[in-house]
């Protein structure tokens, strides 16, 4: 079983073998939301299915929602019932993937362990990396939804999440770190291309998401993400960390990378920078980088 990362030999090995598995392709853009299926049909695993971050991962309307912020959690039974109907079934491994540094796939990683999926691995460096390994791809829409295979059932979460109010009660205590994965302008609110206020949760640390990936768009080694994090800690806590970003999406890749480093399975706060800042009476600092 894979539960962090999965690489192109990995992956053609499962292939190979006709172990039941679920390739899914989360492949999006935030500034043009019909590009990733676009991109998806230009070329794709053979045999996987397109996620679509406000089709499948996100409930902007639904009344039994899990979270606020811009792309807000669907409630998990909601979102059992959609990973059914993409053919995912409860013995399957899923393997994730995108086109934009595991950004949109780590949100369908996380949110399986939500599930309480634990065979959910990223595929490393994407659909670049299949391609440069020798990998074939396909074109056109989705394949058909599995048959019988596609029986998903929930499961207790393996992965915890802590909302706006929590988060604001622990702020300054030692059993919360708050991680930030946005870009460091955003984060110290120079610029906000997406939210009404610019700034950051005080006390915040900030590390942005594509801090994780070498030049080769691989994650970094477990060691060097290790010395990474425990450099920006400063001495606190793995465990107290909640990661976060601007809607719930990005924080993800740093939650990953620290599991990969052998830190632990932290929290995440789903809605993020988006909810925090449109919710009356909360701080929000700027300009002031805390970084370790």
């Amino acid at each position: 079983m894979f539960t962090t990362l999965i690489s192109v030999p990995q992956l053609q090995a499962l292939i190979a073998g006709g172990q039941p598995l679920l390739v899914m392709d989360c492949s999006f853009d935030l500034t043009n939301p019909a590009a990733g299926r676009q991109q998806f049909e230009s070329a794709h695993l053979p045999g996987a299915v397109h996620v679509d971050l406000d089709e499948h991962l996100s409930d902007k309307t639904g009344s039994d929602r899990a979270s606020g912020g811009r792309h807000p959690l669907p409630s998990r039974e909601t979102f059992a019932r959609r990973l059914q109907a993409l053919g995912l079934g409860s013995q399957m491994q899923a393997v994730v993937m995108d086109r934009q540094g595991a950004n949109y796939c780590g949100r369908l990683w996380w949110m399986l362990k939500w599930c309480g999926h634990e065979a959910v691995a990223v595929l490393d460096g994407g659909l670049a990396a299949w391609q440069a390994g020798g990998g074939a791809t396909a074109t056109g829409p989705s394949a058909p939804v599995a048959g019988a295979e596609g029986a998903f059932g929930l499961r207790p979460p393996l992965a915890d999440t802590l909302g706006a109010q929590a988060v604001a009660q622990r702020l300054g205590h030692p059993d919360l770190t708050v991680i930030d994965a946005r870009g460091a302008a955003r984060f110290r609110g120079e610029v906000e291309p997406l939210d009404p206020v610019a700034g950051h949760i005080p006390g915040a640390l900030n590390r942005p998401f594509t801090d994780n990936l070498g030049p080769d768009g691989l994650f970094k080694s477990p060691s060097q993400l290790r010395a990474e994090f425990e450099q920006l800690l400063a001495g606190r806590e793995p465990a107290s960390v909640v990661h976060q970003c601007g809607s719930g999406v990005s924080a993800i890749p740093n939650l990953l990378a620290m599991e990969i480093a052998g830190l632990g399975r932290s929290r995440l706060f789903p809605g993020s920078w988006s909810e925090w800042c449109n919710t009356p009476g909360l701080p929000c600092a700027q300009s002031q980088v805390s970084s370790g």
